[in-house]
C-alpha cells in the first residue's frame, strides 16, 4: 500500500443511501474527519457549507449528478462511486461534469490509497483520470471514446487543483 499520509487530517464528505457503505468508508478513513450524508437534501446542504477537501458522491439513489453540479458551483473536489461494474456511459458523464474520479464501491478496500493518489494529483495541478484509465487497462479505455490529451487538460474548471 502507497504512503497515505495526505489523508491526515482531511474533511471528507461521503454521500450514500446505503448506511453500510458509509460506515465501510468512515472505517476505511481513520485518518480523515469523515462527515456522511444519506439524502440528496442533507448532501447538498453539507456541500453548501463547503470546508470538505473531497467528496465522495454515490451515482444513484442520492442523485449524484445533480450533487456533483453543486459541488462544481462550491468548487469542492468530488470522485463518484458506484456499486455497478464501471460502464462508459456513467464514466464519461463523471468526467464531463467535473469529477475527479471514479470509484467502485468493490474497490474500497483499497480507498485511502486510491483517495490519497487522487488529493495528490489534484495538489500537483494534475488530472487524476490519466492514473485511473492505466489501471482500467486498453481495452476499456478505448471503449471511452475519450483521448489522453483530453484527460490531461480535462473539461471541467481548474479550480479543482
Amino acid at each position: 500500500m502507497g504512503d497515505t499520509s495526505i489523508l491526515n487530517g482531511k474533511r471528507i464528505l461521503a454521500v450514500d443511501d446505503e448506511p453500510d457503505v458509509l460506515e465501510v468508508i468512515q472505517e476505511e478513513l481513520g485518518q480523515c474527519t469523515v462527515t456522511t450524508a444519506q439524502t440528496f437534501e442533507s448532501a447538498r446542504d453539507l456541500i453548501q457549507a463547503g470546508g470538505y477537501d473531497l467528496i465522495i458522491l454515490d451515482i444513484m439513489g442520492v442523485r449524484g449528478f445533480d450533487l456533483l453540479d453543486e459541488c462544481r458551483k462550491s468548487r469542492i473536489p468530488a470522485a463518484m462511486l458506484t456499486a455497478h461494474s464501471i460502464d462508459v456511459q456513467s464514466l464519461n458523464r463523471s468526467i464531463r461534469h467535473g469529477a475527479v474520479s471514479f470509484l467502485p464501491k468493490d474497490e474500497l478496500s483499497r480507498l485511502p490509497e486510491i483517495l490519497a493518489e487522487i488529493l495528490e494529483s489534484l495538489e500537483e495541478g494534475q488530472s487524476h483520470w490519466p492514473k485511473l484509465f492505466s489501471r482500467l487497462g486498453p481495452f476499456f479505455h478505448e471503449r471511452l471514446g475519450v483521448v489522453w490529451e483530453d484527460l490531461e487538460r480535462p473539461p471541467y474548471p481548474p479550480y479543482f487543483y
